[in-house]
């Protein structure tokens, strides 16, 4: 089995099937609107968003879903009543491909995660 090693986040949306390719540009779109200062690159293979050096989010994209990583608790809690109707699991919650990208949900965990990796940030400046 060849083992690739993704360079670029427009690489790895390449490399996934057709059917999927959409709905990965329209997650990474989301995040990059609502974390425009981002740093966008490729980490354990996955598309990733760091803000001040702290991972903000990952996704990736499989054969019947994508997911957002990490999902902290602080997540679960907040958006409890918007992701019930996804499956959450070690810290991964899992979009299927077969219903509309939830922009409006994804925007606001991104917004979320980009809160924490800053607040971290700062608590380790002091």
């Amino acid at each position: 089995m060849v083992k690739i090693k993704f360079e670029s986040v427009d690489e790895y949306i390449a490399s996934q099937a057709e059917t999927v390719q959409g709905v990965l540009k329209r997650v990474r779109s989301t995040i990059r609107k609502a974390v425009p200062r981002a740093e966008e690159m490729i980490s354990y293979q996955m598309p990733t968003y760091k803000l001040a050096g702290r991972l903000v989010l990952h996704f990736a994209g499989w054969k019947q879903h994508y997911s957002l990583y990490p999902v902290t608790d602080h997540i679960v809690a907040a958006f409890q009543d918007h992701h019930a109707r996804y499956e959450i699991s070690k810290s991964t919650i899992r979009f299927p491909l077969s219903e509309p990208v939830p922009v409006k949900l994804i925007e606001r965990i991104a917004k979320f995660r980009a809160k924490e990796a800053e607040r971290v940030s700062k608590q380790l400046l002091r």
